[in-house]
């Protein structure tokens, strides 16, 4: 797990080393851009594929736990500067395609506000017409205790319609009913259920 820090260092290096390539300044440019927002997603999309079958609960230093912090670090660029995914909304629809070749499922017409910010880009599971208020953080894992340290790893779902108030919180596993509009600072926890403006408690 040590060496796998090094993933978000030879990332900004890979970026980097693209404009001392030879050829015109356009050219070194794209092959950045290239290498910033395109060379994680490989790696990114492909363990994310293998983690579909992987159970909500994985216990640290497993196959399944290493193969997601492969993914996460594949990450780690986007989350300490935040500004790369803020040029990317810039753009509509870009960003929902981006996060598309993560793995998640985006559907139309969403609108990402300002500052929001995803910690598991290939974990989501959104609706059309999805708003976000500014400040959203939606966070498809969480290292909790049960008895055990494990990590909960799974989808936010966000159906058709619904609204997210500003600075909310979503963990792993949360479902958001289509059609809702949650409060401004609601804090989900993990395996959360939404629907008719309450938490819906899940059978035990």
């Amino acid at each position: 797990m040590l060496l796998l820090n090094l993933v978000p260092l030879l990332h900004l290096a890979a970026t980097l080393g693209c404009f001392f390539l030879p050829g015109s300044w356009p050219l070194r440019v794209a092959c950045a851009a290239a290498a910033l927002y395109l060379l994680p997603v490989l790696p990114g999309r492909l363990l994310r594929e293998s983690l579909r079958r992987a159970p909500s609960r994985i216990p640290p230093g497993s196959g399944d736990f290493l193969k997601w912090w492969v993914v996460f670090q594949c990450q780690v660029v986007f989350l300490r500067f935040p500004a790369l995914e803020e040029i990317l909304r810039c753009i509509p629809g870009l960003y929902s395609l981006w996060l598309r070749l993560w793995g998640s499922r985006i559907g139309k017409l969403t609108y990402w506000a300002p500052h929001t910010i995803i910690l598991d880009r290939g974990f989501l599971d959104i609706g059309d017409h999805v708003v976000f208020g500014a400040g959203v953080r939606l966070n498809p894992h969480v290292m909790d205790r049960d008895g055990q340290v494990m990590l909960s790893l799974a989808p936010v779902t966000i159906g058709d319609g619904a609204m997210i108030g500003g600075y909310s919180l979503l963990t792993a596993g949360t479902v958001i009913a289509a059609g809702e509009a949650t409060r401004a600072f609601l804090i989900c926890p993990p395996f959360s259920t939404w629907k008719d403006g309450r938490r819906i408690r899940q059978p035990s």
